[in-house]
């Protein structure tokens, strides 16, 4: 679904009267109507430090996210603008401008901490925004850093706040510096903007209480965020005019603190991503809703907000909306066809093979982490329960219509019956004859018709009384030529009861190929969706890795090696989870593959025990008509 005009910024998240966070429906509503995948960018920092206009600008306005112009914080809580993607099509950029930090009025640093937390779990990409420096107060100020592992889990099972897998999770990290009057040069040498962020971000040696105190918001920037990019603004205008800045016309900035902004701002639509969850599932804006009811709800309530709590909740909605829009897919097609009832069976079932799997593509598209297979199972079996009721539905619809094909047919005759034509001499050879053209007939209009052997079969029981009066009543034949027609009537009759089985044979058998191929079918999509998710994974888990090698590489550049060690430690750490969990999905989609081909063998079990029993009775009935002398009766 494209995604409508916003004109404006909206409340995302709203600070009430309490001090805890809620979700704004409006917000969600808008968001859940986004079926592209978002990239969703939040900007954080100490209040009045311009955050507000960097969203703006990214969102290619002028105006729009509040820009304060007193000492007093204008944005509370979380608001969300949510624009087309400049840069990249079927995508939707969702702009986060967050509350300062640090506002003298609220005086809750816990509260600071958790809008940090917030916006590190929501985000693609994180801007922090500071003015001035980076100097040791600027990187104090991201004290939060320091605390994310109080804040965040990655796994509800994590007791000790493991955090080595945080990389794979955590958004590319921005700082921007606003206001920048200094000269970028370090021992007299120009340095780049990012060369002097990592230049700030170096550690001291040594093991002392005020070494210690130094590294530690510099070790966590560097280890949660190893993805980072820094850009210096210097002054926009003059002092006097800063606080117009959203009124002021482009020649009225300095050019130079408009060129940084163009590159912060291609910098962002090039190099920022789809938001993805911890399996590397990228997030469209439906599920990015329920993300921020689950992260809010869970902070609000107290608690710490679990990664892997939330990916688990957010499957369980997406998986049972899957297999609605699974099955929603399957009936939508099979409908427009049944406007067509009846059908021949080659028809429905081809039908069926061409829209189940349409069902199980759209299933796959939508739902991840089906562990066991549990949603898959349930489309199966509603989709099996649907095709069931739409073949019933198709030959009721066929009984009708032979019916009363026959019903047409045989209607001359029954007014000769009614008018006695056939109460004489010889009225049996004509009655049989007239019998004989109703049954041609019926066949060459009702080729295959389903049910239509088991209509004609009914029809020929139903003359039988007649036949018998017809037969009893014609004076020209003679008691053993009667019985002889009795014989050959029984013979016929048989043979029908014959043809009627042999088209239910038919019909389980093409039900058992339907069942073969619709197996093959899940199987296929099943062990398509199993590849792509275990080379999606991968490419998750190389991406972390390289990041950390990264950081390795600067740590022994400036001489740690101790922590370029432990480091080596968290990167092999790493690839044991990241093979164990690929080991462990290899696992769950071999007893998924299992599980379904038992339930394909148990449903072939069955429906060929019923085509057995069909073939027996097709079988006995043979024999049984191969005794029936049927002799001309007449010459």
């Amino acid at each position: 679904m494209a995604l409508l005009p916003m004109p404006s910024p909206i409340c995302l998240v709203d600070n009430g009267p309490d001090g805890k966070m809620s979700v704004q429906q409006g917000a969600l509503q808008i968001l859940q109507q986004i079926q592209q995948p978002v990239v969703v960018v939040a900007v954080v920092g100490l209040y009045r430090t311009g955050k507000s206009y960097l969203m703006n600008r990214l969102a290619g306005k002028q105006t729009g996210f509040a820009l304060g112009c007193t000492i007093e914080s204008k944005t509370k809580g979380i608001w969300m603008w949510c624009v087309p993607h400049p840069n990249k099509p079927g995508h939707t950029l969702v702009l986060l401008d967050t509350e300062g930090l640090g506002d003298v009025n609220k005086g809750d640093s816990e509260h600071d901490t958790q809008i940090f937390s917030l916006s590190v779990l929501l985000s693609s990409t994180l801007v922090f925004n500071s003015r001035g420096t980076i100097d040791n107060r600027a990187v104090e100020e991201l004290q939060y850093v320091t605390e994310l592992a109080d804040f965040i889990k990655m796994k509800s099972s994590d007791e000790d706040g493991e955090d080595t897998e945080f990389v794979k999770v955590f958004p590319t990290f921005i700082w921007a510096v606003r206001d920048f009057t200094l000269q970028k040069k370090i021992d007299e040498k120009d340095i780049s903007d990012d060369g002097y962020l990592d230049f700030a971000l170096q550690l001291k040696a040594g093991t002392s209480r005020k070494v210690t105190d130094y590294n530690l918001p510099r070790e966590c920037i560097r280890k949660y965020f190893p993805s980072r990019k820094c850009f210096i603004f210097p002054f926009p205008t003059n002092p006097d005019k800063v606080d117009l800045l959203d009124t002021l016309k482009s020649s009225d900035l300095d050019s130079k603190f408009l060129e940084v902004t163009t590159r912060f701002c291609a910098f962002v639509f090039d190099n920022s991503p789809a938001k993805k969850l911890s399996d590397g599932y990228t997030v469209n804006g439906r599920v990015f809703a329920g993300l921020v009811k689950v992260y809010v709800d869970t902070i609000a309530s107290g608690a710490v907000p679990c990664l892997e709590n939330a990916v688990v909740a957010m499957a369980q909605i997406e998986n049972e909306a899957a297999v609605k829009k699974g099955l929603a897919e399957y009936e939508g097609g099979m409908m427009k066809l049944k406007s067509r009832f009846p059908v021949i069976l080659k028809e429905i079932t081809s039908a069926h093979q061409s829209f189940n799997s349409l069902a199980i593509e759209a299933f796959m598209k939508r739902s991840f982490k089906d562990d066991d297979g549990k949603y898959m199972r349930s489309l199966e079996e509603a989709i099996k329960k649907s095709f069931g009721s739409f073949l019933h539905q198709n030959e009721q619809a066929s009984v009708k219509s032979c019916q009363s094909i026959i019903s047409d047919l045989s209607g001359p005759m029954r007014a000769k019956i009614q008018q006695g034509a056939y109460a004489k001499a010889g009225g049996y050879k004509f009655f049989e004859k007239d019998l004989e053209d109703i049954v041609n007939n019926y066949n060459i209009t009702t080729a295959g018709a389903v049910k239509a052997e088991e209509v004609l079969e009914e029809f020929l029981k139903q003359r039988k009384q007649e036949s018998a009066a017809i037969l009893q009543a014609d004076k020209s034949l003679s008691r053993k030529e009667k019985e002889i027609c009795k014989q050959r009537e029984q013979g016929l009759l048989m043979q029908q009861k014959m043809r009627a089985a042999e088209e239910q044979q038919r019909l389980l058998e093409e039900k058992i190929e339907a069942e073969r191929e619709g197996s093959e079918e899940r199987m296929r999509q099943l062990n398509s969706k199993m590849e792509e998710e275990m080379q999606r994974q991968k490419k998750e888990n190389d991406a972390a890795m390289e990041c950390k090698l990264q950081e390795q590489a600067r740590l022994l550049e400036q001489g740690f090696k101790d922590k370029a060690d432990k480091m080596q430690l968290e990167m092999n750490e790493l690839s044991r989870k990241a093979e164990e969990a690929a080991n462990s999905r290899s696992e769950e989609f071999a007893k998924m593959m299992e599980a379904m081909d038992c339930r394909h063998t148990d449903t072939m079990k069955m429906m060929k025990e019923q085509l057995d029993s069909t073939r027996e009775m097709i079988s006995k009935q043979k024999s049984r008509i191969e005794v029936v002398v049927i002799p001309c009766c007449i010459q």
